[in-house]
């Protein structure tokens, strides 16, 4: 199934919500809109297309009201989703949905591509599980590109990360099968390192990227031996 969604900010009217497939949205807020499960999606062969546009000096809040759970089908344990996300000038996004978790016997890709105006204000964060309870051979890539768009494009970011079987490790139980990053722009903090498991790294360009990964045993989350890196 092709699933896409839509949804157009502008300055003083509500957000414009189009939809077709296995995910909706509706307006919460003046400026908010959850997203919503229409259909089991995405299972294997499954594709998402979600474009989010914030127009110069509009606001957009963006939620979800459940986890999406990525399944394998019959036929193949791949699926997709993209994000397309463009922010104006003086105009802010505020991204931050309920975690993707990644079922057993799944593969999940995520991309999201990323392109803002110099003065807009962005918060971009995506939380990511391998497993259900007693599931351990999922596996998640998630690639984060983004740019900033003046007189001449600038790249912002370029981070890939993996997650859970065949994810790098020999050791599937040592694989990193959780995440949290929080893409931030502008944002001006030092940085800053937790132990093994999570970073807070200033970008070239402007903004942050937090990262933090772990490994779920039942009952505690144990640090991974996951490198994280981000380039500007």
């Amino acid at each position: 199934m092709r699933t896409v969604l839509r949804v157009l900010a502008a300055p003083g009217i509500s957000p414009r919500i189009e939809a077709e497939g296995g995910i909706a949205a509706r307006q919460t807020g003046p400026e908010t809109v959850h997203l919503i499960g229409t259909a089991a999606t995405p299972l294997g062969g499954d594709h998402l297309e979600l474009v989010l546009e914030v127009l110069p000096g509009a606001r957009l809040r963006v939620r979800s009201v459940a986890a999406m759970i990525a399944l394998p089908a019959r036929g193949t344990p791949d699926s997709t989703a993209r994000w397309r996300l463009t922010v104006g000038a003086g105009a802010e996004l505020d991204l931050d949905t309920e975690p993707t978790i990644v079922a057993g016997g799944a593969r999940h890709r995520t991309v999201t591509e990323l392109r803002l105006a110099p003065d807009a204000a962005v918060r971009v964060r995506e939380r990511v599980r391998i497993g259900r309870a007693g599931e351990d051979n999922g596996h998640w890539t998630g690639d984060l590109i983004a740019d900033i768009d003046g007189a001449e494009s600038v790249p912002l970011l370029r981070h890939r990360l993996e997650l859970g079987s065949g994810s790098g490790t020999d050791d599937a139980l040592s694989a990193p099968r959780t995440l949290e990053s929080v893409l931030r722009y502008p944002d001006d903090r030092p940085a800053e390192t937790v132990g093994l498991t999570a970073s807070h790294l200033p970008l070239g360009a402007g903004g942050s990227l937090f990262t933090e990964v772990g490994i779920v045993r039942p009952g505690r989350t144990e640090p991974s031996r996951a490198v994280v890196a981000a380039r500007a």
